[in-house]
């Protein structure tokens, strides 16, 4: 609902006015930066976003992240500072916007949504992550702080590997990889699930199970609007005529878009799985029904030769010769228990029940 009455703030205004559209998920804007070359490092705290203003012409390599985009001054600074198009500002502050790719005349510009696995192992957590690769630099707006890049800043550090002697294009490209090898997690748990969801559905078929099965779905619903566009965008990153991507980097964005297919075709099977698994519930439904109607049948069928011979026995009728028969009250009761035991050994025989 949030979300929702933020979009209709923008409603009326001009293109590329800047509003936070999205959840506030972090109390402060944390600024940081990774400066390197193949022989030096630094990597330092930003107080004020004027101290990011001066990699933005250096001849090393720059990583500046921003954790918490809500603050549209802060936004506004940076991307004026560095020559950001205002409708690219517009797009970083807009968290419910889909992946893309655009290219500027001194940068590009991608949104992409990282995925993560929520704490009660139940729900899949999308953030907006957008990146923009310049010259010499990267600057990646997250919106909170926490994410999956310590590998990338660890083998920055111990310069393990090429990523310091590649430039900023390799840097961009890591970040990337990262997070598309990290849909892999989310697809492995999504399996577990699936196999979870099918033993507990073929033992019972409850409530709970059903609304397990539709949060599944939505979000594998969820997932594939996450990748779809994306693997539109690095299918773009792998040509040889993007700027910015160097001729020795667009091998590696094949291997990413590789990935990017086989994790959309893992989701592509997982959500026919998951209708599957719908059928099987309401197959299990159906099939206990079943058996709660053949048992209703079988004692409606059992009474209904008993109340045939009570509704005899029951006219009004004088002349009735067994009314006045010393035995006939035990002898109708023999005749109903004897046609119950012989009508309960037709069914089992039947294998009615």
């Amino acid at each position: 609902m949030v979300e929702h009455s933020h979009l209709s703030k923008k409603s009326g205004l001009p293109p590329g006015t800047l509003i936070h559209i999205g959840k506030k998920r972090a109390n402060q804007v944390q600024m940081s930066v990774i400066d390197y070359t193949e022989s030096s490092y630094n990597e330092s705290e930003c107080k004020k976003i004027d101290d990011c203003f001066s990699y933005r012409d250096t001849t090393t390599t720059s990583w500046i992240n921003i954790d918490g985009i809500h603050n549209t001054e802060i936004i506004e600074a940076l991307g004026n500072h560095y020559g950001h198009h205002p409708l690219l500002m517009e797009d970083i502050l807009n968290t419910l916007s889909r992946p893309k790719l655009e290219e500027y005349d001194d940068y590009l510009f991608l949104n992409l949504k990282m995925l993560g696995i929520s704490k009660d192992q139940k729900s899949i957590i999308s953030e907006q992550v957008s990146l923009i690769l310049g010259k010499n630099y990267v600057i990646s707006f997250q919106e909170q702080p926490g994410d999956v890049f310590d590998s990338i800043r660890i083998r920055i550090r111990e310069s393990k590997g090429n990523i310091r002697k590649r430039k900023a294009d390799y840097l961009f490209y890591r970040i990337i990889d990262t997070v598309v090898d990290n849909y892999f997690f989310i697809v492995e748990h999504l399996s577990e699930r699936i196999e979870n969801l099918e033993d507990l559905v073929l033992k019972s078929q409850t409530t709970d199970l059903l609304h397990q099965i539709q949060d599944l779905k939505t979000q594998l619903i969820q997932i594939r609007k996450a990748i779809s566009p994306l693997r539109e965008a690095v299918s773009l990153l792998q040509k040889d005529e993007v700027k910015f991507i160097h001729k020795n980097t667009n091998q590696y964005f094949r291997d990413v878009y590789q990935n990017l297919i086989q994790v959309s075709e893992s989701i592509d099977i997982y959500r026919e799985m998951t209708k599957n698994l719908m059928d099987l519930y309401q197959s299990g439904i159906n099939n206990r029904m079943n058996q709660v109607m053949q048992v209703l049948t079988v004692i409606a069928t059992i009474f209904i030769p008993l109340t045939f011979i009570v509704g005899i026995y029951g006219m009004n009728f004088d002349n009735i010769p067994e009314l006045h028969w010393k035995y006939g009250y035990f002898f109708t009761w023999g005749i109903m228990i004897s046609v119950v035991l012989f009508m309960l050994k037709y069914f089992k025989r039947k294998k009615w029940f």
